[in-house]
């Protein structure tokens, strides 16, 4: 008899995003001419660059050729794009890496979610909270958690991150935890980390003994040349931290797929006996095991993104993004509502009136307005009362669901 995975059954409902569009589809079905605009899910909008179709387009001609064709590439990825890497994302910033520290794979979310199977099921995991939903349930998963109470898991020690201090979450206290999540930029809140506040966490975790997964996805939308784009510009953060990229908002990759997690050699976690065991090397076997690369093509399109007419192309559309963000700031402020991120990052993370709950704003909104939202609660605890808006839409959707929002706010 083939028994189920028993942690699986743990899972809370459906993950945060197919409850939302099981939610906006069912509203579609009683309105069926509501023009609705969503505002909720982080996918990008604007077409690939032309540097990034041109080398894709050249990518699949050699594949068509006997000279030019691969096969299966290699598990960490090819050379071409991990020295791109090395040269454009890291020795501008003083951080030295070696080339087979970095692997590529095919999206940041992936990583983030299988990283933890290198780990022990009783290892002690602390999140910022509100958090991406992907870290919890792949610790869930594989039975880390624990119990699930009172919108809470037993085994997570939630660092809150709010308003209230600043967004700056403070380090565990109490029993020390042995894997830290770390987001920087902050999904869903839209906020940065200092490098002094973020030594404070490499400072911790070489102490304690934990390692720091620490997701860069939304690093290209920092404006602020203060704000570290990694954790690697902290002194001692190669002994303790892996760190996960993505080309998806970066580059609009959420359909091309590619993205980069780095593993120094330096990290390394322990056995019950006390050996040393290196997470590089054990990386690299679990994707020789269970990864078969990510696709040549996809390779080339994202080496593209490294070159003079690439870069430009890059910027051009995250500063396209980063108006709408500008825009959602400004008008939602002027509205009275009480709005954070949106300044190096392309979230806008906004408190509900009247302590209304998130998944009661999100339905007066849908059905009032025909915009859509992300209930912050989804993200953890610490979410509830707030409400998170995307900038990845088209200036001219932006414009109207910020039009909707005036009206349907002006009109209570």
């Amino acid at each position: 008899m083939a028994l189920v995975n028993i942690h699986f059954l743990n899972l809370q409902n459906n993950y945060l995003f197919a409850d939302i569009a099981k939610k906006v589809n069912a509203f579609k079905v009683m309105h069926p001419k509501a023009d609705v605009i969503s505002l909720g899910i982080g996918d990008v909008t604007q077409p690939l660059a032309p540097a990034v179709i041109e080398a894709m387009h050249k990518a699949a001609h050699e594949m068509g050729t006997s000279k030019g064709f691969r096969g299966y590439g290699p598990e960490q990825g090819y050379d071409f794009l991990r020295e791109a890497i090395l040269k454009n994302d890291f020795l501008p910033r003083g951080v030295h890496l070696n080339i087979d520290e970095i692997f590529i794979n095919d999206g940041a979310k992936s990583d983030t979610g299988n990283f933890q199977e290198l780990l022990h099921w009783d290892n002690f995991i602390g999140v910022t909270d509100p958090i991406y939903p992907v870290y919890i349930d792949s610790n869930v998963m594989i039975g880390r958690c624990g119990t699930y109470r009172d919108g809470r898991w037993t085994n997570v020690r939630y660092l809150p991150t709010t308003a209230e201090n600043g967004f700056v979450p403070e380090l565990p206290k109490g029993r020390p935890v042995d894997v830290i999540y770390l987001c920087y930029p902050n999904n869903p809140t839209g906020t940065v980390i200092t490098k002094p506040e973020l030594r404070k966490w490499v400072n911790y975790a070489l102490k304690n003994d934990a390692l720091i997964l620490y997701d860069a996805a939304y690093a290209a939308y920092i404006r602020d040349p203060e704000i570290p784009r990694s954790i690697y510009e902290i002194r001692g953060a190669r002994k303790c931290a892996v760190e996960f990229h993505s080309f998806s908002k970066t580059a609009g990759f959420t359909g091309v797929r590619c993205g980069y997690t780095v593993v120094p050699k330096e990290v390394s976690v322990s056995t019950f006996e006390g050996e040393r065991i290196s997470l590089n090397q054990l990386w690299l076997r679990r994707q020789c095991t269970k990864f078969n690369g990510t696709s040549y093509i996809s390779q080339r399109a994202a080496e593209a993104i490294y070159t003079p007419e690439g870069k430009q192309q890059i910027q051009q559309t995250i500063d396209y993004y980063m108006d709408n963000a500008h825009r959602m700031l400004t008008k939602l402020r002027q509205l009275g509502y009480e709005v954070y991120g949106g300044e190096n990052a392309p979230y806008i993370w906004m408190r509900t009136p009247d302590s209304m709950g998130s998944w009661q704003f999100f339905e007066a909104l849908l059905y009032g307005a025909n915009v859509v939202c992300t209930p912050g609660v989804g993200f953890g605890p610490s979410g509830e009362g707030y409400v998170r808006f995307t900038a990845f839409g088209s200036h001219e959707l932006t414009e109207e669901a910020l039009t909707r929002i005036e009206n349907w706010t002006k009109s209570h």
